[in-house]
C-alpha cells in the first residue's frame, strides 16, 4: 500500500512539475512574442530571395545583393528613424529594380526582378551572436525571378547589413546602433545567441 502510494505521490509531482514548465514556456513564448512586436516596429530589413536553389542562382543572388547593397551605400542617406529609412527606400524602388536587372543581365540572366516595401513573416534568424526572433517584420524585398530559392537578409535601420556575409559577423559598429534603437530587455533577447536563451532568460 505504501509503494503503491508512494508511486502515485510520484507521478502526481512529475505531472506537476511539467505542468508548472509548460505554464513556463507559455508565458516564456508570450513574452518572446511581445517583445517581437514592439522590436518589429523599431528595425527595417532587407532580404534578397533567389530565384531557385541552384548554385547559380544562388550566386547570382549573392550578386545582386552586393551590387544594391553599394548603390545603397552610395545614395541612402544616414538616418536617424525607421521611418526615413523605409521612406528611402518606398521611393527608391525603381532605382533598386533597375541595379538588380543590370546585374543580373550583365552575367547574362533574363530573369525579371521585383521590388518592394512589405510586411512579411520571417522565421527565427541568427548570425554570429545576433538572434531575431520569428514573427512579421516590415522589409525591402527584392523578388529574383520565381523568387523560390533560399534569402539573404541583412538590417538596413539600423545598419546591421552584414560586413562578413559568408561567416555572418556583425561588426561592433552596427551592435552599438542596435543597442541604441533597442531597450535594454530587447537587446538582450537578441544577444542571447540561442532560441534557448531567448525564451528563457526570463527566468533567471
Amino acid at each position: 500500500m505504501r509503494h503503491y502510494v508512494r508511486k502515485k505521490q510520484l507521478i502526481c509531482g512529475a505531472l506537476a512539475f511539467l505542468i508548472a514548465v509548460c505554464a513556463m514556456g507559455a508565458f516564456a513564448d508570450a513574452k518572446v512574442l511581445g517583445i517581437q512586436k514592439k522590436m518589429a516596429q523599431e528595425v527595417f530589413r532587407f532580404h534578397v530571395l533567389a530565384n531557385s536553389d541552384s548554385e547559380e542562382d544562388q550566386t547570382l543572388k549573392m550578386k545582386v545583393k552586393e551590387e544594391v547593397l553599394a548603390y545603397m551605400k552610395q545614395d541612402l542617406p544616414e538616418s536617424e528613424s525607421v521611418e526615413r529609412t523605409k521612406e528611402w527606400a518606398v521611393t527608391h524602388l525603381d532605382e533598386i529594380e533597375e541595379v538588380a536587372i543590370r546585374t543580373l543581365r550583365q552575367e547574362g540572366c533574363q530573369d525579371l526582378v521585383h521590388a518592394e516595401v512589405t510586411n512579411c513573416y520571417f522565421p527565427d534568424k541568427t548570425y554570429g551572436d545576433i538572434t531575431f526572433p520569428n514573427g512579421y517584420y516590415d522589409a525591402l524585398r527584392i523578388e529574383i525571378g520565381e523568387a523560390k530559392g533560399h534569402n539573404w537578409w541583412c538590417v538596413l535601420y539600423p545598419n546591421l547589413c552584414f560586413v562578413d556575409a559568408v561567416h555572418a559577423v556583425v561588426p561592433d559598429e552596427g551592435k552599438e546602433e542596435l543597442k541604441e534603437v533597442l531597450d535594454e530587455e530587447e537587446y538582450e533577447m537578441v544577444t542571447a545567441t540561442s532560441k534557448f536563451k531567448i525564451k528563457w532568460f526570463f527566468f533567471r
